[in-house]
């Protein structure tokens, strides 16, 4: 099969993009052909007016639709698979592709269908107030921090809802979880196109039988969704416990002087340094107060035999199963965060029985070859359908 890869970069390497080349890798290792249609965020501080032309391309790009329509002619690809379009592709793409003919896979790594900065959370807090045409609440709370950037991030919504460019045009949806398929669905988009794709991981390094764990861990960028302070909050009062944090500060510098003296902050991991920092954790948490898409952290430690420590919100209880995996707490809950956290820490044995069962689930739910088949029966069923939508 031929598939065209449609990804508009973000101006640093994400979890986002790991899944989209973890995709490609594996596609081409099973004898697809891929054709890419890519563009990065990075390029807007070269470009000539470069964030009034973000600004415009992101609603609406005619030069992308031509650029896709060409690539489309030229290379007669079976499948298009869409990933991020903002903002320099943008949804005009999606009319090429079913003016040529081509179905359109979408995987949907985040909430932006229904809300214009992907998150449903303003100032830390979860916010829905954009549901059912009302995108321009994004202006009035100024979510992207400036009027402005607000304006733009709401008007690529509400084009793209009166326009249907995305209902009119995206043949199938892969979605990360059925949290995530049921919000799809609440805003009208139709079940019967709609899949859940959970995001997988390959098993790099990790072991059946690691030690018991030193440390508190947690993985990922620090940014105000995965509510660090609450995790600082819970280090400055189990004084006892280590804490290492691995990810940039760049967004949060102003944490590291906030946190108590048993909290290290090692930056960005490579590879190998990640799977030595799962081996020697005891368990991982993740805090966040944001409804989360499918964070591959979790499913690294649960692969690693490690329990999570994860907050109650969106799809994460999908993926963490309360006593069985790990812990859930209330998102937002820094008290109950503190407790879980110390509960695990006084229960070795139970954070081998659940890093266990997370070792279990991760290898039977959410390894290559079953993202593969469900990757595939989604093409499959995108080929049924045809090009186009509802």
């Amino acid at each position: 099969m031929h598939i065209c890869v449609v990804h508009n970069e973000y101006g640093r390497f994400s979890g986002e993009e790991a899944v989209v080349e973890f995709m490609e890798r594996l596609l081409l290792s099973h004898g697809h052909r891929l054709s890419l249609f890519v563009r990065s965020s990075a390029e807007i501080p070269r470009m000539w007016l470069g964030e009034p032309r973000a600004f415009f391309s992101g609603i609406y790009s005619w030069s992308s639709k031509r650029a896709m329509r060409e690539l489309l002619a030229r290379q007669r690809p079976d499948i298009v698979h869409v990933h991020n379009l903002y903002p320099l592709i943008s949804p005009s793409v999606l009319d090429a592709c079913r003016m040529a003919g081509v179905p359109v896979v979408m995987t949907v790594h985040n909430y932006r269908l229904t809300c214009p900065n992907g998150l449903h959370m303003v100032r830390g807090k979860v916010c829905e107030e954009c549901l059912g045409g009302h995108e321009m609440r994004c202006v009035v709370n100024r979510c992207e921090g400036t009027v402005l950037k607000s304006l733009g991030y709401a008007l690529r919504n509400v084009v793209a809802r009166k326009a249907a460019l995305f209902r009119r045009n995206v043949t199938m949806y892969a979605v990360l979880t059925e949290f995530q398929r049921g919000r799809l669905i609440d805003a009208g988009y139709p079940a019967e196109r709609i899949a859940v794709v959970p995001n997988a991981v390959a098993a790099n390094g990790s072991e059946e039988n690691g030690p018991p764990g030193s440390y508190v861990g947690f993985v990922g960028r620090v940014s105000p969704e995965k509510n660090i302070p609450a995790l600082l909050f819970a280090a400055e009062r189990l004084p006892e416990i280590p804490f290492k944090i691995a990810g940039s500060l760049d967004r949060m510098p102003w944490l590291r002087d906030a946190a108590p003296a048993n909290v290290e902050w090692l930056g960005h991991l490579d590879a190998k340094e990640l799977n030595e920092f799962y081996r020697q954790a005891r368990c991982i948490v993740l805090p966040s107060t944001c409804f989360e898409g499918f964070p591959t952290v979790l499913v690294e430690a649960m692969l690693h035999g490690k329990p999570v420590i994860c907050s109650r919100i969106g799809g994460l209880p999908e993926i963490v199963e309360e006593n069985v995996t790990g812990l859930l707490v209330e998102p937002g809950d820094s008290e109950n965060l503190r407790a879980k956290i110390g509960f695990a820490w006084e229960h070795p044995e139970l954070c081998a029985q659940w890093g266990g069962a997370g070792r279990a689930k991760s290898q039977r739910e959410y390894t290559p070859s079953s993202y593969y088949d469900r990757l595939v029966a989604v093409y499959a069923a995108a080929a049924r359908f045809g090009a186009g939508g509802v």
